[in-house]
């Protein structure tokens, strides 16, 4: 937060300062004004002191706080308002609102080392998890490195992706043997280059090789973000000896994870305060909001206006929810209060009020709705809603649509990488799905009956059949239709092995 208040400071300046010239004939108009109902409270003269008194209604002096008072605070907020403060610039509404992470998790057998039970590997795919769920609508790349660096998802938004292929990363997949953070480093940048947002790269490791450091030595201004998983005490003199290297200790709570955004956040403030392309975001209408009511009670008279405005805030503070909901109807569109329900990650009401058919699709997804958002994105003709339909329904199992629907994605738009890994995984999930189908599909001796449905192997795969599972004995080693679909989710070992193996031997990256 205070590195946020201090980049913020930092860009601070006015857009119209010339606006604040209108300050000086204000004070001018209300000193006059002042002076004038300054006389009001002098006593009267020509008349007995204590005829005076008796005849002297309300309190005696000069009123400490009167209209004019705040009609000129009001009027020099709205000059303020006037000037164009800003801050920040307005960040281009077609890229990500949030910083890309590219995250590099060592795979390493030291990784498996059990000082952070159950061990360090396990305990970073944990936290990792956690940092996807908390940056929920921004986008994270992941990559794996040993003796070799691979990419494993390309930046995403979808935590499922991640999940599932984060579980099966275990040392055995891994081509080589060692710990090539190097290799990692270049694979990463490569992956944020294809971002037009400024993003940041996090490397979760218990250790850096000395013989890697020079590669961290000299990264311009691409932030580089260390999460050290091992104990505390463990040797990190190459981490120590990189200038301004940002080491975040493994936590058991979020403290690490707080952490890691603030430092993300702050990177992507940074890029957008140099990028001359943006135009600064006027905060002027702030200061027009505190403006409004002075100006609405500036006719009441005396002491009222202090009560009316307590009235006022308490008012306000008491309405029930319905009426705030009216009231924010009148000054917000139904988008723009989707949208700050989606950023509270409230996604269920964010989709209620969403009329953007792209924002309420995501916001549907994003609230676990997901064949209403595969309906909604299936309307659409466009590759984002094909792609967005395409994830819907993997979310939601449906693997062949959403073969369909990623396929149509890259028709519309054949350069389109996150689609063609999308598709690349779902035929994978696929291809597991039907093997284990056809290895659980022996006729009667299963006792089929009419009340499930299996694939038909002696036709073509993937057709319906009907099988009722009610005649079988537990401890058969047969996996029931939830076993296997669980299943689907974790074991991609063997995918990861091949396919890093394929790269390897090519001796390229994807």
């Amino acid at each position: 937060m205070m590195g946020g208040f201090l980049d913020a400071l930092g860009a601070f300046h006015l857009l119209r300062p010339w606006a604040l010239l209108a300050l000086l004939p204000l004070a001018l108009l209300w000193w006059r004004i002042r002076a004038v109902r300054g006389d009001d409270g002098k006593p009267a003269t020509g008349i007995a002191p204590h005829l005076a008194e008796a005849l002297t209604v309300g309190q005696g002096g000069e009123r400490r706080l009167q209209p004019i008072d705040l009609v000129m605070i009001a009027s020099i907020l709205l000059v303020l308002a006037a000037s164009g403060p800003t801050w920040s610039r307005v960040p281009n509404p077609l890229l990500a609102q949030s910083a890309p992470l590219v995250v590099a998790l060592e795979v390493s057998e030291s990784m498996e080392a059990p000082d952070l039970p159950p061990n360090r590997l396990d305990r970073a795919k944990f936290k990792i998890l956690d940092l996807v769920e908390d940056r929920a609508g921004a986008r994270t790349a992941l990559i794996a490195y040993a003796g070799t660096a691979h990419r494993v998802a390309p930046l995403t938004e979808d935590p499922n992706i991640l999940r599932s292929m984060l579980e099966a990363l275990t040392p055995e997949v891994m081509p080589q043997t060692g710990d090539n953070a190097t290799a990692a480093l270049e694979l990463a940048k490569e992956e944020l280059a294809k971002s037009e947002t400024p993003g940041a790269i996090l490397f979760v490791l218990d250790a850096l090789n000395q013989s890697d450091a020079a590669a961290f030595a000299d990264l311009g201004e691409i932030p580089v973000i260390f999460l050290l998983g091992a104990p505390e005490g463990s040797p990190r003199e190459a981490l120590d000896a990189l200038p301004g290297a940002q080491v975040i200790q493994l936590t058991a709570d979020d403290t690490d994870i707080r952490a890691i955004d603030r430092a993300a956040a702050s990177a992507y403030r940074a890029a957008l305060l140099g990028d001359e392309r943006l135009d600064w975001d006027d905060r002027g209408w702030l200061l027009g909001w505190f403006a409004l009511p002075l100006l609405l009670l500036w006719f009441r008279r005396g002491w009222t206006m202090r009560w009316a405005a307590l009235l006022a805030l308490g008012l306000s503070s008491g309405a029930p929810d319905a009426a705030r909901a009216d009231v924010a109807d009148w000054f917000f569109t139904p988008d723009q209060q989707g949208m700050r329900a989606y950023r509270q990650k409230d996604f269920a009401r964010a989709a209620e009020h969403f009329q953007d058919p792209m924002w309420r699709g995501l916001a549907l997804f994003r609230s676990g709705q997901y064949p209403d958002a595969a309906d909604l994105y299936s309307r659409l003709d466009t590759p984002e809603a094909a792609f967005g339909e395409g994830m819907a329904r993997t979310r939601n199992r449906e693997y062949r649509p959403a073969i369909a629907a990623y396929e149509k994605a890259l028709e519309l738009q054949p350069d389109f990488p996150e689609a063609e890994w999308n598709l690349e995984v779902t035929k994978a999930i696929l291809t597991y799905v039907e093997d284990a189908r056809e290895a659980g599909d022996t006729g009667e001796e299963r006792g089929i009956g009419a009340d499930d449905v299996v694939f038909d192997n002696e036709a073509e795969r993937g057709a319906e059949t009907q099988k009722d599972y009610s005649e079988q004995e537990e401890g058969q080693g047969f996996q029931t239709a939830e076993q296997w679909m669980r299943s689907v989710d974790t074991d991609m070992g063997d995918f990861l092995r091949t396919r890093f193996l394929q790269e390897n031997a090519s001796g390229g990256q994807p």
